[in-house]
């Protein structure tokens, strides 16, 4: 599929001039022993168009041929570390100084009889060429290196790929290319459609994680795709985002996907539709809600990563065939280190939902039809909350939708614009019985998230009524419709999924603004990994409607055995 326009490039920044990061070495094939294991220094691995690039290969110590884990991404091979960011939680003792960022550890992985290479794509770092931020180039590329891994004496023919963003993103990429050494995949987290996960959110543009994306993927001594103008240049969705990962459905490779709760704005939504799309018959789903560095090193995961590649890259029996096709943690109180895991047949939940309407007056979430009723807030500085209080223990598993009526007013003597819009956050929060908030791991390196995030703007509100469900609607996002000063507009709202236990008593509290949740100032030690959203369109004053003749309301995807416990 061709792009609606010539992909934007740059000039790299040398890789000496890194930020944040140790600057690679120069260039030096050698082999070196070190930690139990042999490092194979920049290989190099000649791509069918004669681009070079350079790998580093992790090998046990005795002269035997195993297979091998492949991770593949922008952050250089060169930096390895046994530190993660403050705030991570990840235990220095579960991981050696040969890790790299996002990646499989070597020393570990060597104990238990597997190599592990880490590339340095395309045109970053000291490879040649330039670089291509996903999308069919980097495909080939992945082809052609996991066909060059397969045909090494050190490798047993059998190649997996293991690793956090975007080293599970390259994976999608790889298997939808079928290299035929490639047997295996464990992706762990990485959003899967470029425009709604990624570039905006429900047509806002993301100006926090972006920009640091783009910084990561420009250390090259030719040049580089610009991601951060290429998403600039395109407002709307477009073919150049529909290319980035292939055809996922083509995927026919046993899969281990692993999501999280705790990465609404980035990694969450795009994990769980990537599960859904992949069509191997041998797939499975977990979906944690924890910080998600640590879920990945941490020792039960771990062990499951090695069952799973020990059952298709070494033909063991591990056990596999008892492990449920779903498994998902649902939430309930860090604080008192309450959660659960539940088991289920398949992903997304069958659908069954209730509809919680608006209370303007209360300001109530009811299941009951409420009277007719507004408010008015400035967006940018006030917020309305509505509760719902359980009166039974309930489990919400899923997404959830808001439709929500909202008129936009710009007062007398306004100069009116040509292209009025609003720009609508919705956050789904959880309190406890005495009215406090019970918050989440969010993000890799944050405990105060919410249950739920959702956004919308406003002239981005038409659906595809054929892709659209009642929980999650569908925008195309090829068009605007701007609002017109006092006139009342619905808008479908998808918020994105979350598995959350609420026992009676506890409430969920909806919050709509015009602005981020909980932005954080700058910390000393940690990237600025915040999804933020600076770029807005809100002005004047917002009226929220509900009532019989503006049907504003919250469904909430209520799990089946809440249902058949009589809760509803």
């Amino acid at each position: 599929m061709k792009t609606s326009r010539t992909t934007i490039t740059r000039p790299g920044v040398h890789p000496s001039e890194v930020v944040g990061k140790p600057a690679p070495p120069p260039l030096r094939r050698e082999s070196i022993t070190t930690h139990g294991l042999r490092l194979e220094k920049d290989l190099a691995i000649v791509l069918r168009d004669n681009t070079t690039i350079y790998a580093d290969a992790y090998l046990p110590e005795s002269e035997e041929a195993y297979p091998v884990l492949l991770a593949w991404g922008p952050y250089g091979k060169h930096w390895v570390t046994d530190r993660m960011f403050p705030g991570a939680d990840v235990d220095p003792e579960w991981i050696s100084p040969l890790t790299g960022f996002e990646a499989p550890d070597p020393v570990f992985w060597c104990a238990n009889g597997y190599a592990v290479v880490l590339v340095d794509p395309r045109g970053l770092w000291h490879s040649e060429g330039i670089f291509p931020h996903n999308g069919p180039q980097e495909r080939e590329d992945l082809y052609d290196t996991i066909e060059w891994i397969g045909s090494q004496h050190w490798c047993s023919g059998n190649v997996g790929m293991l690793g956090v963003s975007y080293l599970a993103g390259s994976q999608y990429q790889a298997a939808a290319a079928r290299p035929p050494s490639l047997k295996a995949i464990n992706p762990w987290e990485c959003f899967s459609d470029w425009y709604r996960e990624f570039a905006y959110h429900g047509g806002i543009p993301e100006t926090g994680f972006r920009p640091r994306v783009s910084q990561n993927v420009s250390y090259s001594l030719n040049g580089t795709e610009d991601p951060e103008a290429n998403v600039i240049a395109r407002p709307l969705d477009d073919p150049y985002y529909a290319d980035k990962y292939g055809q996922l459905h083509e995927i026919g490779i046993p899969a281990y996907v692993v999501a999280s709760w705790s990465d609404h704005g980035l990694h969450t939504r795009g994990t769980l539709a990537a599960y859904s799309a992949i069509g191997s018959e041998q797939k499975w789903l977990e979906v944690h809600g924890q910080k998600k560095w640590r879920q990945f090193y941490a020792p039960e995961s771990r062990a499951r990563q090695l069952a799973f590649f020990d059952t298709f890259l070494k033909g063991e029996d591990r056990g596999l065939e008892r492990w449920p096709s779903v498994r998902l943690e649902v939430r309930d109180d860090p604080r008192k280190n309450r959660a659960r895991w539940v088991e289920q047949a398949f992903w997304p939940p069958a659908g069954d939902y209730r509809s919680l309407n608006l209370d303007m007056a209360t300001r109530q979430l009811t299941p009951e039809v409420t009277p007719a009723g507004e408010l008015r807030i400035d967006p940018l500085s006030e917020s309305v909350e509505l509760r719902y209080v359980f009166d039974r223990d309930t489990d919400l598993i899923g997404p959830m939708s808001l439709r929500l009526w909202l008129r936009v007013d710009l007062g007398e003597g306004a100069a009116p614009e040509a292209a009025l819009d609003a720009d609508v956050f919705v956050i789904v929060r959880k309190l406890d019985r005495a009215g406090d908030d019970v918050t989440f791991p969010i993000n890799a390196l944050f405990s105060d998230g919410p249950v739920a995030l959702g956004w919308l703007r406003a002239s981005h509100r038409a659906l595809d009524p054929v892709r659209s469900t009642a929980l999650v609607p569908w925008h195309p996002h090829t068009g605007e419709q701007t609002l017109e000063t006092g006139v009342p507009v619905p808008l479908e709202i998808e918020v994105w999924p979350q598995a959350t236990h609420f026992a009676a008593g506890e409430s969920l509290m909806l919050v709509v603004q015009g602005r981020d949740y909980n932005v954080r100032p700058p910390v000393a030690g940690r990237p600025p990994l915040q999804i933020l959203h600076e770029d807005l369109r809100n002005r004047g004053a917002w009226t929220l409607l509900a009532g019989p003749c503006y049907d504003s309301r919250l469904r909430i995807p209520v799990d089946q055995a809440s249902v058949r416990d009589g809760q509803w």
